[in-house]
């Protein structure tokens, strides 16, 4: 080992040199080097952007409000990421699909594990506000076969664009949230109403730094999907609204033309309108080395 009267000193041009020099070469592993190239290229946008002590010590407390905005209920690490790309980048290039499969969208930070089981045609409205909207969906396999006992998870938010978790005072717990199974046809359905598109949080750093930025941050109305079924790829998924305004502007790069079904008017009730989604999911066969129920 060099002297330190011999070792390079610390510069902008040996810093990363330095600082890979000292993990132990032995010991080299996928995560050493996904963490020297994670500080080369931190490294080159210090040096692009030159920020003072004084911007350095802003972009620190930036991200320690990230982690104190997150809790059980609220994740602002994966909104953040979701915000930048880099969510719905990760899936492409790790869910690449061929012609005819449904594409993966990031999960988003509202998704829960504990959402209940429902029988098909049930409905996932607690409260009853807003218009009826009927789910029918269909699970197939590429080659057009139903794809029977899948798991769907799906959730939403409400006709004024909020999550449950969002509103804990406002909402009843697992409003708008459900799991069903397909039947032998590959099939499920269930009741619900029509979401509205919403304004992702800026009441956290994550969304107020891209409305700082004069970023689009206005989601268009959707529906979250996540099938599951033994020797599938797992689908994540949303399905957006065609009549929706901005589709390409959703901040979390979500919209696929795949994706994009057609909430129509069905009938009245009542004298209320009662909507319509039918929307077919189709699933590949896991290879290995790839994400399966």
């Amino acid at each position: 080992m060099p002297s330190l009267s011999t070792a390079p000193a610390f510069g902008e041009d040996t810093s990363v040199d330095i600082f890979a020099g000292r993990l132990d070469k032995a010991q080299a592993s996928r995560l050493s080097k996904a963490l020297v190239s994670t500080v080369a290229h931190l490294h080159q946008l210090v040096r692009e952007v030159r920020p003072t002590p004084a911007e350095w010590k802003k972009i620190v407390a930036f991200l320690t409000e990230v982690g104190h905005a997150s809790d059980d209920k609220r994740q602002e690490w994966v909104l953040l990421s979701d915000l930048l790309g880099v969510t719905a980048l990760v899936e492409e290039l790790n869910s690449r699909r061929p012609q005819g499969a449904t594409p993966n969208t990031a999960r988003g930070p509202f998704y829960r594990t504990d959402a209940p089981r429902l029988p098909n045609g049930a409905g996932i409205s607690l409260d009853g506000a807003g218009e009826r909207l009927k789910v029918r969906g269909k699970v197939l396999d590429l080659d057009g076969r139903p794809v029977a006992g899948a798991t769907v998870e799906t959730w939403q938010a409400n006709d004024k664009g909020f999550y449950e978790n969002q509103q804990p005072d406002l909402q009843p717990e697992f409003n708008l949230r459900g799991v069903f199974t397909t039947g032998g046809e590959g099939c499920f359905n269930y009741v619900t109403v029509k979401p509205a598109g919403y304004t992702v949080p800026d009441d956290g750093p994550a969304g107020q730094l891209l409305r700082a930025v004069g970023g689009p941050l206005r989601r268009p109305a959707h529906l979250h999907f996540m099938i599951s079924a033994a020797g599938f790829e797992t689908v994540t998924t949303h399905v957006f609204e065609r009549a929706e305004a901005m589709l390409h502007e959703d901040p979390l790069f979500g919209v696929r033309e795949e994706l994009i079904g057609d909430i129509r008017h069905e009938s009245c009730e009542g004298g209320t309108t009662v909507w319509a989604l039918d929307f077919t999911f189709v699933m590949v066969r896991a290879k290995p080395g790839r994400r399966a129920a």
